[in-house]
């Protein structure tokens, strides 16, 4: 795929992706912003963030800024050359706006807390919304506008409302609120994403920019692409390692896929199973520690624990998440007789080996987290490594005027994740203003009956539901706000309640019928678009059954956890995700029957379950299953040979 061919496939499917392309001399001018942007980001990092309220308005009011310049009012207009002048307009409006708020700090902060707000504080706090809501309906699309402005209805209509209903506000009140206080547009998502967020998407783009993320391709195709369905098994380590860092699922299913889904084609796999695995291994990406799509920072802020246990409690999900699709693109290349690739086209070790320093990046990042030091130091670490690194080869390095770009690059990137948490604060400062996170949950839990599996299902709807089109930031600030109190009132550990509907959130990006990175998949595959969304869900079956085994089993998140009882629990969990997967795609060590393969699915169910019993019977059952098909495959193999 060319060039320009991705780049429309972007646009089509990744409304992050339909900027303006041509801008004219106002390129000269967002390239110093952008740049500055960056750099601000960096210094902040070194030197230390300012107060939140400050440190935010930067970050958000030089974002909207941008973000009018980058993006037009629709997206079929990205073609044209220039920035039409209400657009300036609107960037320099946004950027005087957001600016207020540190201009009048001392007087926001102190008197008009008590003495309350002038005419022109109200005024501005009404523009600072409309802007926020109006970009962030150009960079993100509709979906989070469409939440976001049901929470400013119901904040001051809310007692008009028969279910869930509230004491209302007038305009003055709601706007002021939103604007002026650091619980609200200036949250907690807006607080991370100007501190931690920034650093760790700026170390992506370095990764690209610099083609040291290309060198992760080519270990995964050293590394897989000898077995049986190689290709495939390339494109989930490749896109898993790529997505762990990129925040979309959509823009890494496009990026990896031009390379993966046409060598996957080739090796045999049909375009729809092609474009599934792809999508799955870049959705799978966003659960990845140590970033998990930038979701992870305000994970750790909204459940008050280290950032380092977060992505240490994520790991086991993950693991088994990709070792699911691993067994699902295994089984499907045997069923379809596709073998690995030969070894004198897979990359060299001699060569790879010459590069194993770009790995340090990565390596230097992880190391620094789990010694205990802050995201920030983190981050700042790593972007330096991938810095000097980049001087010591021709195909890394970077000129003056390439760095000056990338530093333009890292503000253009961070535009959709900075445009959707300062949107998504406005749904978290109404639900914390309202109560109405805790009248959901009792919703919810009403709805169920009591019933705890019924409580667990529709949470599970109502998160793929309300992460449908959002970013992955935006959608755990949602899901966690909207749905996430319902488990956790019903007794769920916070950990496992906040990575339950985290996980659901995500794989409403391939879950159809608004399965973004499988459409963008399907696109670059020529497949048909709703049998990729399908194939995605049976490859990434795991996402779908991993929230519950972590639920009723929390050891799988390390909680209240020994070393025997982890080692069982994610063995048996492993049995259990080959076991589904296999019964999904139709092959185990033969061609499956229907009734073969509904038993292979009860038994991967009851593998599992916490319950000993049925662990035991589980494992009985896929003995049995597996004798049967060995003496089956045995009868074939001897009719084939008479």
């Amino acid at each position: 795929m060319g060039k320009i061919q991705e780049e429309a496939m972007l646009e089509k499917y990744d409304k992050e992706s339909s900027y303006r392309k041509n801008l004219g001399k106002w390129g000269w001018i967002t390239l110093v912003i952008g740049a500055l942007f960056t750099l601000f980001h960096l210094y902040t990092g070194l030197a230390g963030a300012y107060p939140s309220l400050i440190q935010g308005t930067v970050h958000l009011g030089v974002a909207l800024s941008l973000s009018f310049l980058f993006y037009p009012i629709k997206s079929s207009k990205t073609q044209k050359k220039g920035v039409p002048w209400y657009d300036a307009f609107l960037s320099l409006l946004s950027m005087a706006t957001y600016f207020y708020l540190i201009v009048e700090y001392n007087r926001i902060s102190t008197q008009a807390i008590i003495f309350g707000f002038s005419t022109l504080d109200i005024i501005v706090a009404s523009m600072g919304v409309i802007l926020l809501l109006e970009a962030t309906r150009r960079v993100v699309g509709m979906p989070i506008i469409i939440v976001a402005v049901l929470a400013i209805l119901y904040s001051m209509f809310g007692n008009l409302v028969p279910v869930f209903s509230s004491s209302g506000a007038n305009w003055q009140s709601t706007v002021t609120e939103l604007f002026f206080s650091s619980e609200a547009i200036f949250g907690t998502p807006i607080q991370v994403s100007s501190t931690f967020i920034y650093l760790f998407l700026f170390f992506g783009v370095m990764l690209v920019k610099t083609n040291i993320g290309e060198f992760f391709n080519d270990i995964a195709f050293r590394l897989t692409g000898k077995f049986t369905g190689g290709t495939a098994k390339t494109a989930v380590i490749a896109s898993g390692m790529q997505g762990m860092v990129s925040g979309s699922s959509v823009a890494n299913t496009v990026g990896s896929g031009s390379f993966t889904i046409p060598m996957m084609k080739r090796a045999g796999f049909k375009p729809s199973f092609a474009a599934a695995t792809e999508a799955s291994a870049s959705t799978g990406g966003q659960i990845v520690p140590p970033v998990m799509g930038a979701a992870a920072f305000i994970m750790a802020e909204y459940i008050g624990i280290s950032y380092n246990l977060i992505i240490i409690y994520a790991l086991i999900p993950a693991l088994l998440y990709f070792i699911g699709v691993f067994f699902a693109t295994h089984f499907e290349a045997k069923k379809q007789g596709i073998l690995g690739v030969p070894k004198e086209q897979l990359p060299k070790i001699k060569n790879l080996a010459k590069r194993l320093d770009l790995l340090l990046p990565l390596l230097v990042l992880i190391g620094t987290l789990l010694a205990g030091y802050t995201p920030t130091y983190a981050a700042l670490l790593a972007i330096i490594l991938v810095f000097v690194l980049s001087f010591f080869r021709k195909d890394t390095r970077l000129s003056l005027q390439g760095i000056v770009a990338l530093l333009e690059e890292g503000a253009k990137t961070a535009l959709p994740v900075i445009c959707a948490c300062g949107t998504a604060g406005i749904v978290v400062g109404t639900v914390t203003r309202t109560g109405l996170g805790l009248k959901i949950a009792g919703g919810i839990i009403g709805l169920a009956g009591g019933i705890f599996i019924l409580v667990l299902f529709f949470t599970m709807l109502a998160c793929i539901l309300l992460g449908m089109g959002l970013p992955t930031t935006a959608n755990y600030v949602v899901t966690a706000t909207m749905a996430a109190p319902a488990l956790i009132d019903f007794g769920v550990p916070v950990i496992a309640a906040h990575m339950f509907v985290f996980y659901f959130g995500i794989v409403a990006d391939i879950t159809p019928p608004v399965s973004l990175a499988a459409y963008a998949g399907a696109g670059i595959a020529g497949a048909n678009p709703m049998k990729t969304g399908v194939t995605a869900v049976k490859i990434a079956i795991g996402a779908f059954i991993i929230p519950y085994m972590f639920v009723f089993n929390p050891v799988l998140l390390l909680q209240n956890a020994t070393v025997t009882t982890v080692i069982i629990a994610f063995s048996t969990a492993i049995i259990g995700m080959m076991a589904i997967s296999s019964s999904l795609i139709g092959f185990f060590i033969t061609k499956l029957s229907w009734i073969i393969r509904i038993l292979l699915f009860i038994t991967g169910l009851s593998l599992i379950d916490t319950n000993m019993w049925l662990t035991l019977t589980g494992l009985l059952l896929l003995i049995i299953i597996t004798i049967f098909l060995n003496n089956q495959k045995a009868s074939e193999k001897n009719l084939r040979s008479l």
